[in-house]
């Protein structure tokens, strides 16, 4: 009798690959032409999130004013415009240029005025819990961001018909419902097909998205001064369809984890060069370290119950919370500093560039630890420094303002990409997306807070600025335990629909 056949393996190696990893490293190698347009592709959704971000700095500022008659109602001494007579004064540009002058918001309270983007920023942390653990299981991530990117295309172009401060903040909900998960999608959908050793240097490309559209703002905004802000809105809706489409049609995901075997051998075909041809194992699951995962909430499950992982969540979700209210209030307060806001805004977004060059050549030789503890730290004494020189009678000192709060924001970018590469070297790929994704939420927590600190902090720094440098300097200096491991985790989830116990899901973790 012949013996059974084997699947034959065409590469030189004889043993079977023993993980995901092993098997994505054999076949299509560590980062080619393939993984590079994947990456580049799916990181360009951080163009558009970063637009619904800080799109407010241009669309929710208070603008200029000057006195309208010589009398003494209105004279140079004069702060606060809602003392004056409406006949008093007048805007310098179009009310139609701002929210807060087309409706004479301008003696509107810090909370009616901070309201649009913080309650963007509670849609992104609601999007996100619920989201979330979908792009783990069920929807899968291409499917999330194309999702994610339609939603905020199409609340972006309704957001032009708002008639009123209180559709226009539900519909900045919406469109923050629908970022929540872009962010996370594209990070791990541009890591998880190339090789162990590239994951951080690609993890870095969807940074360099987000300063790209960061970057587009202040241009768009310039070419738009002086003309309504709802322009805005239809200059970064159009793109983000456009978008949507390419993902559908161009994206790939790598399917095994979610149970779907003959649509992931096909898709490390099609990225696997013309030369190779295989046949791979996938039939022996005890050679995959990484099974399918199907249950919605077990890997949230795993980050909660788990003591060790509690408590590195715990810890970096405290970090990034106030590295949010830095990362998200320094943009938002530009219009709060004596300086041009475009050129601000310019050079703000400037300022993820060097954050990335050095989490790029730097992610493998810097210490987690102390580079989040020396950023945080340098971060919080900038930000209290710019509340000082505001109380300080020293003319002209705009130019120094916003050299420290470049330096402020700086760091919170360099903090930031630090956090999410550790968080991404914490876990593995079964419950990756719902960890990086609950950091995440604790950065866009400080989001919810900063604009109505930023709208405070328009009459008072300390509500802003000096808040801003006392909470990430603080916050910052927690205890950091999240060394990377020393030894191996191994995290498996999945249904077993077959199994004697009725398909009930089982969780190894074995430290």
């Amino acid at each position: 009798m012949a013996e059974p056949t084997r699947p034959l393996l065409t590469d030189s190696n004889s043993l079977p690959p023993r993980s995901l990893d092993e098997t994505i490293e054999r076949y299509i190698g560590s980062f080619g032409w393939a993984q590079f347009l994947q990456a580049t592709l799916v990181s360009f959704s951080g163009v558009f999130d970063a637009q619904q971000t800080f799109i407010s700095v241009f669309t929710d500022f208070e603008p200029t004013w000057h006195c309208t008659e010589s009398d003494s109602f209105c004279h140079d001494s004069v702060s606060n415009i809602c003392i004056l007579p409406k006949t008093a004064w007048s805007w310098n540009l179009s009310p139609h240029v701002s929210v807060i002058s087309e409706w004479s918001l301008q003696c509107a309270g810090s909370f009616v005025k901070g309201l649009p983007e913080s309650s963007f920023f509670v849609g992104c942390l609601i999007g996100g819990l619920v989201l979330s653990t979908l792009a783990d299981s069920s929807m899968g991530r291409k499917n999330m961001l194309f999702l994610s990117c339609l939603i905020m295309s199409i609340s972006t172009m309704l957001t032009v018909f708002s008639p009123n401060i209180w559709v226009y903040a539900f519909l900045r909900f919406v469109n923050g419902v629908g970022r929540a998960t872009v962010g996370t999608c594209a990070l791990v959908l541009s890591t998880e097909l190339v090789g162990k050793k590239w994951r951080g240097r690609v993890g870095i490309m969807s940074f360099f998205g987000f300063m790209l559209g960061f970057l587009s703002l202040p241009a768009m905004a310039y070419i738009n001064r002086g003309n309504s802000w709802r322009i805005l809105y239809i200059w970064t809706s159009v793109p983000t369809m456009v978008y949507c489409v390419m993902v559908r049609f161009f994206v790939c995901e790598w399917l095994f984890v979610r149970g779907r075997r003959e649509e992931a051998i096909s898709i490390l075909k099609r990225v696997a060069s013309s030369d190779v041809t295989m046949s791979l194992p996938f039939e022996e699951q005890e050679n995959i370290d990484e099974k399918p995962s199907v249950n919605i909430y077990a890997a949230m499950k795993v980050l909660v119950e788990k003591r060790w992982a509690l408590k590195r969540v715990s810890t970096v979700m405290a970090v990034a919370f106030g590295i949010g209210l830095v990362y998200y209030g320094m943009p938002l307060a530009l219009s709060n500093l004596d300086f041009n806001v475009y050129m601000s805004a310019a050079f703000n977004a400037l300022m993820d560039l060097p954050a990335n060059l050095i989490t790029l050549f730097l992610v493998d030789k810097l210490s987690r630890k102390n580079a989040l503890i020396g950023f945080t730290a340098l971060g919080g004494i900038s930000s209290v420094l710019i509340f000082a020189l505001q109380n300080m009678r020293i003319k002209n000192h705009g130019a120094l303002q916003l050299v420290l709060e470049l330096m402020s924001y700086f760091c919170a970018c360099s903090a930031f990409n630090m956090e999410m590469i550790y968080t991404i070297e914490l876990f593995p790929t079964c419950v990756r997306n719902s960890a990086i994704a609950m950091a995440r939420q604790a950065l866009v927590l400080g989001g919810v807070f900063s604009p109505i600190m930023v709208a405070a902090g328009r009459k008072n720094g300390v509500w802003s600025f000096g808040l801003f440098g006392l909470a990430i300097g603080l916050l910052g200096c927690l205890r950091l335990d999240c060394q990377r491991l020393e030894g191996v985790i191994y995290a498996t989830l999945w249904t077993r629909k077959n199994a004697e116990i009725g398909g009930v899901t089982m969780i190894w973790l074995v430290v």
